[in-house]
């Protein structure tokens, strides 16, 4: 038995053959290659990155100093200006109530600002309003100067109209003495006056009495006219037709000469003053008493201080009552003389 040993062929149909070593060296080449593209890629978008967050700290780092400077001069400002209106502060409490008013809107503008400055993207707006504070900080004193200076122009107002009512004051309680005093005075005339008055009326009063024209031999008596025309006397009521009153007038050098007037009363038997006013009856007042009589007839007289004689008759067109009447003569309102007749 025989043993063959060959070594194998080769093939011509197949190109060189790769060796496995080297074909793990391309493998490794490639993903060295690609490591390091992505590192370089890697570290260039870092670099990148640090730049911008740099750039973020940055400005971030600015934004944060920024907020702080304003909030210290929000601060400074908010203190200064609230000092500001204290030293404004006075006795008078109009000024003093604006000042309360302006502090309570000045601490809710901080308060406002401050929320703005909390918020990093609001310093623009934050900036704007702390310089709004500023602005209305001016304002507020202006208005609060302003105030006082109106306040003092009122108060020496009411310093000059102070003295000028002390003035008027003065002038007032003077003439008011005066019054006073005219018044007393005025009082005394009054009462001096009154006094005179009263005395002169009582003394008028006497001389206006002793001035009265007494009468005499006053007559009444019953008359009817006959046929003829002639009046006789009849003592019948049912036959009388009028009364003629007859009597003198006597001598008093006390009235004055001139018109005299005689007011006649008859008085009829039920106590009624006969009075007919189309025949001439009327009213007037009783001196003695003061009240307001009525009169049957009045007679005028021309009066020359000497005695008289002086008659009128009362017709009243009716029948006249039994009884007896009365007949009263007044001159100047007082009660000259009196008689009576009886009608049967």
């Amino acid at each position: 038995m025989s043993t063959n040993s060959s070594s194998p062929s080769p093939n011509p149909q197949q190109g060189p053959v790769t060796t496995p070593n080297k074909s793990n060296q391309q493998r490794n080449t490639a993903i060295a290659a690609v490591v390091i593209v992505a590192l370089l890629g890697l570290c260039t978008f870092l670099v990148v990155r640090n730049y911008q967050l740099g750039n973020t700290n940055t400005s971030l780092a600015a934004n944060f100093d920024e907020s702080e400077q304003l909030k210290a001069e929000l601060e400074k400002q908010y203190y200064e200006a609230l000092s500001e209106l204290e030293e404004m502060r006075g006795s008078n409490e109009e000024l003093n109530a604006l000042i309360e008013s302006q502090k309570v809107e000045l601490k809710a503008q901080k308060e406002k600002i401050e929320g703005l400055l909390r918020n990093k993207s609001s310093l623009d707006k934050a900036r704007k309003e702390l310089a709004g504070l500023n602005a209305k900080v001016e304002q507020y004193l202006a208005e609060i100067n302003q105030l006082r200076e109106e306040n003092e122009m009122l108060s020496s107002s009411n310093t000059q109209l102070t003295e000028r009512n002390q003035n008027l004051t003065g002038a007032l309680d003077s003439q008011l003495m005066t019054n006073a005093s005219l018044s007393s005075e005025k009082a005394m005339l009054v009462s001096e006056k009154e006094s005179l008055e009263s005395e002169r009326a009582r003394l008028s009063k006497k001389v206006n009495i002793a001035s009265v024209i007494k009468v005499e031999e006053l007559d009444v008596n019953g008359l009817k006219s006959r046929k003829s025309g002639k009046a006789v006397k009849k003592k019948f009521a049912k036959n009388v037709e009028q009364l003629n009153i007859c009597f003198n007038t006597t001598s008093n050098v006390v009235a004055e000469e001139g018109t005299e007037i005689f007011y006649v009363r008859i008085i009829n038997p039920l106590g009624e003053t006969l009075a007919i006013d189309n025949l001439g009856s009327g009213v007037f007042t009783n001196n003695a008493t003061g009240e307001d009589v009525r009169y049957t007839k009045a007679k005028e007289v021309e009066y020359d201080q000497k005695e008289g004689n002086v008659c009128l008759d009362w017709t009243p067109g009716q029948a006249f009552a039994k009884g007896t009447y009365d007949v009263e003569i007044y001159n100047k309102g007082y009660l000259a003389g009196s008689t009576s007749i009886t009608l049967k």
